[in-house]
């Protein structure tokens, strides 16, 4: 008789679900800020073989193409890492730390296998 894998599902480690969802969060923002300068960028900084502009549109002494483009999302970004990194990622326990112990396995393991290599 075949059984569904569907029918037992694994609860999911809730550290692990925090950092799939941080890590969705990451990505948009990248993808979102990423299309955001493209186009920008492309449309307001790009002139055409031929074409003229006779005033170069200026924010703040800088070009309006570089000013949208890129200090804005940057500064943007800037903002919403702080938030991102204060109040919205969990802090979650990932249990005791076994430090050192590791260490004492691979030198135990070490030891055994110079014996080894010894004796043959």
């Amino acid at each position: 008789m075949n059984k569904n894998n569907n029918d037992h599902k694994t609860p999911w480690d809730p550290v692990f679900l925090h950092a799939r969802r941080e890590a969705v969060v990451i990505l948009v923002l990248f993808t979102v800020c990423f299309a955001w300068s493209m186009c920008v960028c492309y449309f307001f900084g790009y002139l055409a073989p031929g074409e003229e502009r006779p005033h170069a549109a200026t924010v703040l002494g800088m070009p309006a193409w570089a000013f949208w483009g890129i200090l804005v999302p940057w500064l943007a970004v800037d903002a919403f890492t702080i938030w991102f990194c204060f109040f919205f990622m969990k802090d979650d326990d990932l249990g005791v730390a076994h430090e050192g112990e590791d260490l004492a396995e691979q030198i135990e393991h070490d030891r055994a296998s110079e014996g080894k290599s010894r004796d043959a």
